[in-house]
């Protein structure tokens, strides 16, 4: 009986920014069975740390590791990279994966590699974007996010956050970092891998969890502060009455169409006129998924709410958007700047 795979491949990324750990957690992570049928995709980093795991060299580029999954070196193009697996994968030339994780370098903006799978002809007809996970070091990320914009995007984009090193991090400085980091992004979960490594399952294979049975928790109201090197902070909107499908989804459009390089996150529910179940919708700058609609509400309320992570965006504009398009009436709770102390 011959192999198959999905219609859709789910693409994972694991960011985090240099020495943070996303080496060492790709490794544990490929030692669990359950991903001994996935692929991955790793750019500009080689067979180093990963030696020890091979067990067929394919082809230059390619090997086959001892948990079943083919792990690819990349230096040039992405999409021709995924492509190449996919088209070997039809052909029967390599293991018929069930997924694919990629392995960014450390100094990446994760837009242009989601942005890849979301936009390409033929890979969006045959995969679709799943988790997001960034690796943070507990040890160096609060000087990063002072130096490195890259750093608080990879934050901001991810889906899972797993915090490293906290074993030989102050507790003073982890708790500090900690609020800074869910002002970037306080709508996800985190793990201190020292402390409680989440399991592969957890981290990639749940990739609806988020939209499915997590609501959106509220962002505890803060200060705004000035920062020197990044206008990245989060908010949310909560609305009250049902909202009109039609007109939503064109505001939502002209939204990311006019600001969708500062709105580096948006997650939301929404009680939709006339439905009686929530849509989730997911965005990530100028990248939309299409909308979910969930079997049943979260928690017991029938709000609407949006999660906004921005950068030099104000909440008043999108507001005053809202009310341009007779959707006003929402609430709004902020959360601190990236450089809130």
């Amino acid at each position: 009986m011959a192999e198959t795979f999905p219609d859709f491949t789910p693409v994972n990324l694991l960011t985090g920014f240099l020495g943070s750990g996303k080496t060492t957690l790709l490794q544990r992570l490929l030692a669990d069975p359950q991903l001994s049928d996935c692929a991955v995709l790793i750019n500009e980093f080689g067979d180093v740390g990963l030696d020890h795991h091979l067990l067929e060299r394919i082809d230059e580029t390619m090997v086959l590791l001892q948990s079943g999954c083919v792990c690819c070196t990349i230096r040039g193009e992405l999409s021709d990279a995924i492509r190449d697996l996919h088209e070997r994968r039809a052909r029967g030339e390599i293991p018929p994966f069930q997924r694919l994780v990629i392995e960014s370098t450390g100094l990446a903006d994760p837009f242009p590699i989601l942005s890849t799978v979301h936009s390409d002809p033929v890979l969006r007809h045959h995969f679709r974007l799943g988790n997001v996970i960034a690796t943070i070091d507990a040890v160096n990320a609060a000087d990063q996010l002072e130096a490195q914009e890259e750093c608080a995007r990879q934050i901001a984009v991810a889906d899972r956050l797993i915090l490293t090193k906290t074993d030989i991090a102050a507790a003073d400085a982890v708790e500090r970092l900690l609020k800074r980091i869910r002002a970037i992004n306080p709508a996800v979960p985190l793990w201190r891998s020292a402390e409680t490594p989440p399991s592969a399952e957890e981290l990639l294979s749940q990739d609806d969890a988020v939209l499915h049975h997590e609501a959106l928790p509220s962002i505890p109201p803060g200060h705004h502060h000035a920062h020197a090197h990044s206008d990245i902070h989060a908010f949310a909107l909560v609305f009250d009455a049902p909202l009109d499908w039609t007109l939503f989804g064109i505001w939502f459009s002209m939204l990311l169409n006019r600001h969708g390089q500062r709105i580096l996150r948006v997650k939301g529910i929404l009680n939709i006129a006339g439905n009686d179940t929530p849509v989730a919708i997911h965005g990530v700058q100028h990248l939309v998924h299409p909308p979910v609609h969930l079997r049943a509400w979260p928690d017991t309320g029938r709000q609407s709410r949006l999660v906004f992570i921005v950068k030099g965006l104000e909440q008043d504009r999108i507001a005053q958007s809202l009310r341009a398009f007779g959707l006003g009436g929402a609430t709004a709770t902020t959360s601190d700047r990236v450089g809130a102390s």
